[in-house]
């Protein structure tokens, strides 16, 4: 019987997801564990004689809309539909584009623990899905709902905070564009830069340049309302929970006026919480 990688997963797979769990109901006759191949077949809206050729390894080339549909079927996760199409030869597209995005509150949650080093949880577009308290305090216009590419370029505060605005706008629009290339097809992608080039005449230029590329290591220079000047390293870890979404996480060197001012922040913002004015404000839908 031929046989192929992709196909031992798929029978593995369908071994593992019961009636119940798709929603179909059990008739206590199956000879096999799991589902039949006409249930998945009929989940994933592909003919019986089409899976039938993928699990026995005469077809190894769907195209990735079935590959996303049998995921779909088997009840994959992340890495279970990553492994599909790797099985399959190939890389997978980008998931759920257009769809709500939602903080992990595992993850949450320990962004609360550095009270030290403020961090931001950024969307595929670069909507604050996020923002642990420090970092809500070190950054006053980017509270969750806010879009850092728009707030860089439509609010005029913007300008003072960042002391070497003109870099960090240009990074932000590479930025951007090295996202915008990995989903082209992303509606909330397509609504900011939309907004943006309405509204900036500047970010257009800057655009224009196509320069692409990823949040990394970088330094910034603040000038924060409250406490004054602010030198932070910024580094940045993708979600591998959440494909697209990035933690930006930055830090000062310890025994600097940068290291005391945001401890300083971080009482100031953790006497706010404890007061009873906590911010929940709600997170970023696209």
């Amino acid at each position: 019987m031929t046989t192929s990688k992709l196909g031992d997963y798929l029978r593995s797979r369908r071994a593992q997801v019961t009636p119940s769990d798709v929603g179909l109901p059990e008739d206590g006759r199956r000879r096999v564990p799991g589902l039949r191949r006409e249930e998945v077949s009929m989940l994933a809206r592909i003919s019986v004689d089409y899976y039938l050729r993928l699990e026995q390894g005469r077809e190894r080339h769907p195209s990735p809309q079935v590959l996303d549909a049998l995921s779909d079927a088997l009840l994959l996760d992340d890495d279970g539909r990553l492994h599909l199409f790797r099985a399959a030869g190939m890389a997978p597209l980008p998931r759920h584009e257009g769809s709500t995005e939602r903080a992990d509150p595992r993850l949450l949650e320990l962004a609360e623990l550095w009270d030290r080093t403020p961090a931001l949880l950024l969307g595929r577009a670069y909507d604050v899905l996020a923002a642990n308290t420090l970092g809500r305090a070190v950054f006053p216009h980017l509270q969750p709902g806010a879009n850092v590419l728009l707030t860089m370029f439509l609010d005029p505060s913007v300008r003072s905070f960042h002391l070497d605005w003109d870099k960090a706008a240009a990074n932000t629009v590479a930025g951007f564009r090295f996202l915008e290339g990995a989903r082209p097809n992303d509606p909330r992608i397509a609504e900011v830069l939309r907004t943006a080039s309405e509204g900036s005449r500047h970010f257009t230029d800057l655009w224009q340049r196509r320069d692409a590329r990823g949040k990394s290591d970088a330094a910034k220079t603040l000038l924060h309302p409250d406490v004054g000047e602010l030198a932070l390293r910024m580094q940045t870890f993708d979600v591998r929970s959440a494909p697209g979404q990035q933690l930006v996480v930055y830090h000062a060197q310890e025994g600097t006026g940068t290291a005391d001012a945001l401890r300083l922040l971080g009482s100031l913002a953790a006497t706010t919480t404890h007061s009873g004015h906590r911010d929940d404000s709600p997170r970023r839908t696209t």
